[in-house]
This record gives C-alpha cells, structure tokens and sequence, in this order.
C-alpha cells in the first residue's frame, strides 16, 4: 500500500511541474550511549525527555572498589619517588667524596689513593644502578597512576553533545556491562528529511539540488536542498533513499515528523557553496 501510494503521488505529481515526495524528519546527530565499564549504576542523573548539554554527567557507576585500588597506586608511586631521591642524594654524596678525594690527593700515598678511589666507583656504580632502577618503578607507577585515572572517568558517563534523551535503559542499582546500551542522545537542532525517490525518478534528483519541503502538521514550509542520494536502492520497491538539509526554524520540529517535499521538474536551482 505504501508504495501504491508513492507511485499515485508521483504520477499525479507530474501535472504539476514537481515531484512529490514523502518522507520523515530525522536528526543528524544521534547518539547510542553505551556503558565503558562492568559496575552498578550508582546515579542517574536524567530521564526521558530531558534536556542535556556537552558534558553533562548522565550517570556514574560505583567505585569504591576503584578508590581503593587508585589509593594503593597513589602510595607506591609516592614512595618509588621517595626512593628514588633517596638515591639520587646517596649518589651525589658518593661523587661529592670522589671530587673531594681528588682535591686532596696529595694527602695520600698512590696505593691509599687508588683504595679510596676504586672503593668511591663501585658505590658510585651501585647507586646509579639503584637510580636507574627506581626511575623504572616510577615510571611504572606512573602509567598505573594514570590508567586508574582513565579507569575512573569510565566510572562517570558524559554527554558527548546536547541533545534530549529519547531512550533510557537504566536505573539505580542495575548492572552494566562493556558495551551495552544505556542511553539514546537526540540532536534536535541539526534535522534532516529522509525521503525514497522511485529510480524512474532519479533523473530529477541533484545533490544540491533547492526543493520546497512542508511539514503539515505544522503548516510550516521552508526550502532545503538535496544533501545526498544514497546509493543502495531497495530490491523490491527499486527506490532509492535521499537525504535533505534544511535549518530548522520551528521549535516545534521533531524527528519522527511526517513531510512532503516539491522537487521541480524544470527548475534546476542549486545551493551555491
């Protein structure tokens, strides 16, 4: 029935001088929420229909767990840097005794000298090695330090942009998991039509090309143009799907909404870039 009545449309359509066709108001910026990390939902921050801004905290997970672990890697990184100065000083006592030994070498005979010196290196030796091992465990540290720090901002989900929450799957006390769908963020300021244009109709359809577009229900009409034909067409119908931009300027546009749009057949107005 559906595509008996597109083919009416557009055979009646022809009389006119346009093409018409149906089709839907959809956003361009739709957002699938999933989880980052196993945990329960610990806070919910918003519910459907609510509005939401770029950043926005929409739900945290619990993490006591994870401040505990984040504690114990704070500590050892603190006391690997402790160590390590630790060292630095003892190898820095150890070089200021060998530039001392050598000011007053006159104060010893050569074999005393070369006692004292060989004996000075291998603490020197002994305590770059320790240096160096401790840079390491600092180092390492560190990267745990930090991966916790990532660990912990999985913990707390933010918007990615502003929209209204249009699906909510969650609530206080629920477990997620990696990768399962918490939220659905809908853009309602970058809308687009979604049409299907039968393929005997596509020689009158341009990217970039200016239509006519009327929601009814609104009684609002604006132009759009043409932003892209989608090249998969369905094998039943032999239609083909085609996206139009246009800027909203009606609070009172949603996604889902039913529109009609006017392709001309003679005028080949196009968007200039």
């Amino acid at each position: 029935m559906k595509y008996i009545l597109l083919i009416a449309l557009a055979i009646s359509s022809l009389f006119s001088g346009n093409l018409v066709l149906t089709g839907t108001v959809i956003s361009n910026n739709q957002k699938m929420i999933p989880s980052r990390y196993m945990g329960y939902v610990k806070r919910v921050n918003f519910e459907i229909g609510d509005k939401v801004y770029r950043e926005d905290i929409l739900y945290e997970l619990e993490s006591a767990e994870f401040d505990i672990m984040e504690a114990q890697a704070d500590l050892a990184l603190a006391q690997a840097r402790l160590m390590l100065d630790s060292f630095q000083s003892r190898a820095r006592s150890v070089q200021k005794d060998k530039d001392d030994l050598h000011r007053n070498r006159k104060k010893f005979n050569e074999q005393n000298f070369r006692a004292r010196i060989a004996d000075l290196e291998d603490l020197a030796d002994n305590a770059d090695k320790a240096v160096e091992s401790m840079q390491v465990a600092v180092e390492q540290t560190s990267e745990k330090v930090k991966q916790f720090a990532t660990i912990a901002g999985y913990l707390k989900i933010l918007a990615p942009n502003d929209g209204v929450i249009v699906d909510k799957r969650i609530r206080v006390g629920d477990m997620v998991g990696p990768g399962m769908l918490t939220m659905i963020i809908v853009d309602m300021d970058h809308l687009e039509i979604q049409a299907e244009v039968a393929e005997s109709d596509l020689k009158y359809v341009k990217r970039d090309k200016i239509v006519n577009i009327e929601i009814p229900s609104l009684d609002y009409k604006i132009d759009g143009y043409i932003k892209a034909i989608v090249p998969s067409a369905n094998p039943m119908a032999h239609t083909f799907k085609i996206r139009i931009h246009f800027d909203k300027t009606n609070d009172m546009v949603f996604p889902g909404m039913y529109a009609k749009v006017k392709v001309s057949l003679k005028n080949e107005m196009i968007k200039q870039h």
